[in-house]
């Protein structure tokens, strides 16, 4: 019986979808109208034709591709098995790109160089990656396995398998650790509890920024109630220590102090 490798990597890539897009209804309807669907196979074509040497034949069909679904993908390019690019409009991955198996793309999301030098330039994504809205991967380095990145993040540095990475520059705000400590528990808990997240984005995921202010606030608290403490103790040793806090300055006390800096 005769093998076909696009066919079947086809019917891995339709059934794939239904397992990240719950607008899915049935293979046919996503054969027909989803753009995703019809790059990668396009690509897919294009792929053979450049490891053919015929590079000009492939980049035709990658042209006519990026015509027929707003995807530009490079023929030169490596994509894994069960690929799914989500709406697709705007996204772009370049030559030395590589993709891993069950990686997911939302649309806006370009996986770019940094540099006009030939070589590795852009960058390598491993299995099952997410790849938010609009995000930008920039650069020869590696994405870890099961890795994501939320809408909009600028990453130009490589991320640990298993990290949320969110913003511009990129933060990692959450890693999975494959073999926990006991007080790590917690950490992997939440992990599990976000599962597959669509554009890479849960409510529950913490701000970096933020979460940094509020511990500031946290330290400013606790160093008020210190100096308090340190003020009732000097108040009851010396019943002249006085800790309110001047009057603010008026406007001869300023000329005054003037005339005397400058005398």
């Amino acid at each position: 019986m005769m093998k076909f490798p696009l066919l079947e990597q086809l019917r891995e890539d339709v059934q794939s979808v239904f397992a990240r897009d719950p607008a899915a209804r049935n293979s046919l309807e996503v054969i027909i109208n989803y753009p995703g669907i019809h790059a990668i196979a396009l690509h897919r074509v294009a792929h053979g034709l450049w490891q053919s040497d015929l590079k000009g034949t492939a980049r035709a069909v990658s042209t006519f591709g990026r015509f027929l679904t707003g995807i530009e993908i490079h023929p030169a390019a490596k994509i894994g098995r069960r690929f799914f690019i989500d709406h697709g409009m705007g996204v772009v991955i370049g030559e030395t790109a590589e993709i891993g198996d069950d990686v997911t793309l939302y649309h806006g999301v370009t996986l770019g160089g940094t540099t006009w030098q030939k070589g590795k330039r852009h960058p390598t994504l491993e299995d099952g990656v997410v790849v938010g809205a609009g995000a930008k991967v920039l650069g020869p380095f590696i994405v870890g396995k099961g890795a994501k990145i939320g809408s909009n993040a600028v990453v130009t540095k490589a991320l640990p398998a298993g990290a949320t990475a969110v913003g511009n520059p990129a933060r990692v705000i959450l890693k999975q650790v494959l073999e926990a400590a006991p007080d790590e528990q917690s950490r992997l808990e939440f992990a599990q509890k976000i599962g597959f997240q669509a554009y890479a984005a849960t409510p529950d995921l913490p701000d970096p920024v933020v979460e940094a202010l509020r511990v500031l606030l946290d330290h400013m608290q606790a160093t008020d109630k210190r100096l308090d403490k340190m003020c009732g103790a000097l108040k009851r040793v010396n019943k002249d220590f006085c800790d309110e806090r001047p009057d603010e300055l008026k406007a001869e006390d300023l000329v005054v102090m003037q005339e005397s800096s400058s005398s």
